[in-house]
């Protein structure tokens, strides 16, 4: 495969899996910084347009999976006023379908994170081991759903799933979704994977991170969470891309190299799914009520509030929450809010104040899942 004159490898479209997005190309090299800015609301401008045109998913879905503890100092980039140390997050995960390309049903099923497989995150296991010298654990982890028993729930079985992806694969052993060639310390045999026939959608830069970690990564990812996961389970590919009609993945980078978010059109419009931000607070700072965070974005002049627990690139992060509010409608429930859902949410717990999110819209849940056969029929 050859190389563009910008630097990025064009997605092989042989297989008519993904397609790439022109409308961005180039935008993340101009220069100087400001400029890259309204270039990136400028594509993400005239992308949003011919998206909507496209056409609607089939039917999405969320669910809950588990919440987490995390440092109240990153989700609103030290900007909120914190009488508790910690907050605690919501992961979620989404089923999504569609149709591809080549005009079949598609099923993707977005952020199915394996509680135990986070929980070996570096920064996760040493907060686990402080839970446990305390025996606060049940303080510190909630469990809703194991994503392998979603599906089954809405009448599909897991070897239905033709794509799952994440927005980034900090905290994620993805041996434990995709399954590995070799044996997990403290297994007997290599695992099986959780969805059988599906590949995994990810970015190359991300998957770049595995194979040389910085420091300042370092604590978020799972020591060899991608060893022994087969080749041919991956699709790799570069920039943005679209997968089907009314759906896409927008490279956002800056929380991590190789971080994406998911956009779909519902009959409500668009939704962006992302970890840029921890609360619909996050992109529009304006409206939020958390101490603090009003008043730190308007004294800095700053649009956006970014999850700051890495800060890989800021600038970058600043730039992809841009891209994703461009992108996102409003919400038909209240015309103040952005339909932006957190992959990984702010709870909205008493026990938490004042950390608490002004607006939460809650899952979504549009249209009828259907097994394949059935829509094929």
């Amino acid at each position: 495969m050859t190389t563009e004159a910008n630097g990025r490898r064009p997605v092989d479209q042989s297989t008519e899996l993904v397609r790439p997005i022109p409308e961005f190309d180039g935008v993340h090299d101009i220069w100087p910084r400001g400029k890259r800015l309204e270039a990136v609301r400028d594509a993400a401008t005239r992308y949003r347009e011919r998206f909507l045109a496209q056409g609607q998913v089939k039917a999405i879905k969320s669910f809950d999976i588990a919440a987490a503890p995390y440092p109240a100092r990153f989700a609103f980039q030290g900007y909120s006023v914190n009488i508790n140390p910690m907050i605690t997050i919501i992961n979620r995960m989404f089923v999504i379908q569609f149709e591809g390309f080549d005009g079949k049903l598609k099923t993707l099923v977005w952020e199915p994170t394996v509680a135990a497989g986070s929980a070996e995150a570096p920064f996760y296991h040493s907060l686990q081991e402080f839970s446990q010298k305390l025996k606060a654990e049940k303080l510190f982890v909630k469990y809703y759903n194991d994503p392998d028993t979603v599906l089954p729930r809405l009448g599909l079985r897991n070897e239905d799933v033709d794509y799952i992806s994440f927005d980034h694969l900090h905290v994620q052993d993805v041996r434990m979704i995709m399954g590995s060639d070799e044996v997990i310390e403290g297994e007997t045999e290599p695992r099986e994977p959780l969805f059988p026939n599906a590949k995994l959608l990810v970015h190359r830069r991300e998957l770049g991170t595995f194979e040389s970690m910085h420091p300042m990564q370092w604590a978020w990812y799972v020591d060899g969470g991608m060893n022994g996961v087969p080749q041919d389970r991956l699709e790799i590919f570069d920039g943005d891309v679209e997968l089907g009609v009314g759906v896409s993945l927008l490279w956002t980078p800056g929380h991590t190299d190789g971080n994406h978010s998911l956009v779909v059109n519902t009959p409500d419009g668009v939704w962006v799914s992302s970890e840029n931000g921890m609360a619909a607070d996050s992109w529009q700072p304006e409206l939020s009520k958390i101490p603090g965070v009003k008043q730190q974005a308007s004294f800095y002049g700053r649009e956006v509030v970014l999850n700051g627990n890495t800060l890989e690139d800021s600038l970058d992060q600043y730039d992809s929450m841009v891209k994703e509010k461009t992108m996102a409608s409003r919400s038909p429930r209240d015309s103040r809010w952005l339909q932006i859902i957190p992959s990984s949410e702010c709870a909205p717990w008493k026990r938490q104040w004042p950390v608490v999110p002004t607006h939460s819209h809650g899952g979504l849940d549009y249209g009828t899942i259907v097994v394949p056969e059935r829509a094929s029929r």
